[in-house]
C-alpha cells in the first residue's frame, strides 16, 4: 500500500512537473516565434510548415528539463531525504549509534543531518546513563535484601541464643533502614533530575543551620571522641531553599564524621568572601586520591569501599545536584592519609534583602 501510494505521488509531481515547463517553454518559444514572424514577415503556408516543428521542439525541451529536474531532485533532495528517513527508523528502534555525513549536502539537509547527530549523541548518552543506572540500582538493592534474607533464615532456627536473636534482628533492621534511605535518594535524585523539585527560596542565617544540623551527630562525634574545630561567622543570611540545604549538609556532615576514625578532628567554618557564604567542611579521615576525586560527585560511586556498606553512593550525587540547581559550587581538595576538604560557595544576601529579612 506504501508503495502503491508512493507511485501514484511520484507520477503525480512528474505530471505536474512536465506541464509547468511544458507552459513555460511554450509561452516563450511563442513570444519568440510570434517576434521573429513579424520580422521576418514570413508568407503563412511557411508559418503553417514550421508550426508542428516548433511544437515538437518544445515538447523535446520541456522533456530535457524535466529530466534534467528529476535527477536534480533525486540528488538534492530524494537521496538527503531517504538517508535521513533510514536513520531516524533506526533511531526509533533504539539504535542511537547512527551518525550521518551531511558533508556533500545542500545547507538545509547538512543542518537537519547535524541535529540529528547531536540528538543521537545525547540519546546515547542518556541510554548509556540510564543502563548504568538501572545496573548500580539492581545492585545496590540485591545487597540489604540479601543480608535480610540470610539473617531472616538463621532467625528460623529454634535453638538460636537470645543474644544471637537480638543480633541478627539488628542487623536486619540496619539493612532495612539502608534500603529505605536508598530509595528515599533515588527517589530525591530523580526528582532533583527531571526538575520536578522546585527550590522554594528564603531568606535565614546560614550560621544557625549549619549549627543546627552539627547538633544532629552529637551521638557519632562523642562515640568516636571527633574533636569539632567550629567557626561559624555571625549574621551571614543567604537566599536558598532551607530543605534542600539541609540535604547538602547533612550529607557532608555524615561523610565527614563516617571517614574521621576515633580520635580524629572535623571541622565546619563559615567565612565571607566577597558576595559569597563559603563553608568549609573538612575531616581527618583517609583522603581521597585525584582518580577517586574526579568520580566522587557520580552517582553510586563509592571510594572507599571499606564503608561501601555505610552509604549507597548517592548522597554526593545530590549534593551536586542541589547545587547545580540553586546555583552554588561545591568543590572537593583531599590528600591520601590526611583527610578531605569540601567547600561549598553560595550568595550571600545583599544588605537591601538582610534588612527584608
Amino acid at each position: 500500500m506504501k508503495k502503491k501510494n508512493w507511485l501514484e505521488e511520484e507520477i503525480r509531481t512528474t505530471i505536474v512537473t512536465f506541464l509547468f515547463f511544458f507552459a513555460a517553454s511554450a509561452f516563450m518559444v511563442t513570444c519568440c516565434f510570434l517576434v521573429f514572424l513579424h520580422a521576418m514577415d514570413l508568407p503563412e503556408d511557411q508559418v503553417r510548415e514550421f508550426a508542428p516543428i516548433t511544437f515538437w521542439n518544445i515538447v523535446l525541451l520541456t522533456c530535457g528539463f524535466v529530466g534534467l529536474d528529476t535527477i536534480q531532485r533525486k540528488i538534492k533532495v530524494d537521496r538527503p531525504v531517504k538517508k535521513i528517513k533510514n536513520a531516524l527508523q533506526k533511531i526509533t528502534s533504539g539504535d542511537f549509534t547512527v551518525r550521518l555525513d551531511g558533508s556533500r549536502e545542500q545547507k538545509s539537509f547538512a543542518e537537519i543531518i547535524e541535529s540529528i547527530n547531536c540528538m543521537t549523541e545525547e540519546l546515547s548518552g542518556v541510554e548509556t546513563l540510564r543502563s548504568d543506572f538501572i545496573a548500580n540500582v539492581s545492585h545496590e538493592l540485591k545487597t540489604p535484601l540479601a543480608v535480610i534474607q540470610n539473617y531472616g533464615t538463621l532467625l528460623q532456627d529454634p535453638g538460636l541464643s537470645e543474644e544471637k536473636r537480638t543480633e541478627y534482628a539488628v542487623a536486619i533492621t540496619k539493612s532495612a533502614r539502608n534500603l529505605a534511605d536508598l530509595i528515599t535518594n533515588i527517589l530525591k535524585l530523580n526528582r532533583l533530575e527531571n526538575q520536578q523539585i522546585y527550590p522554594k527560596v528564603g531568606n535565614y542565617d546560614l550560621g544557625e543551620q549549619l549549627a543546627e544540623c552539627i547538633l544532629q551527630f552529637e551521638q557519632q562525634w562523642e562515640e568516636k571522641q571527633i574533636d569539632l574545630d567550629i567557626e561559624l561567622a555571625e549574621n551571614v543570611k543567604v537566599r536558598q531553599d532551607t530543605e534542600l540545604m539541609f540535604i547538602v549538609w547533612n550529607n557532608l556532615l555524615s561523610n565527614a564524621f563516617k571517614f574521621t576514625e576515633p580520635g580524629g578532628t572535623v571541622k565546619v567554618h563559615l567565612t565571607v568572601e566577597d558576595r559569597d557564604a563559603v563553608v568549609s567542611i573538612s575531616d581527618t579521615g583517609c583522603g581521597m586520591t585525584p582518580e577517586v576525586g574526579a568520580h566522587i560527585f557520580e552517582k553510586f560511586y563509592q571510594g572507599d569501599t571499606s564503608h561501601a556498606t555505610q552509604g549507597n553512593g548517592l548522597g554526593l550525587a545530590l549534593v551536586k545536584r542541589i547545587m547545580d540547581i540553586t546555583g552554588g559550587s561545591i568543590s572537593v581538595s583531599s590528600v591520601v592519609g590526611v583527610g578531605s576538604i569540601f567547600t561549598v560557595k553560595l550568595l550571600k544576601c545583599n544588605e537591601e534583602a538582610d534588612r527584608e529579612y
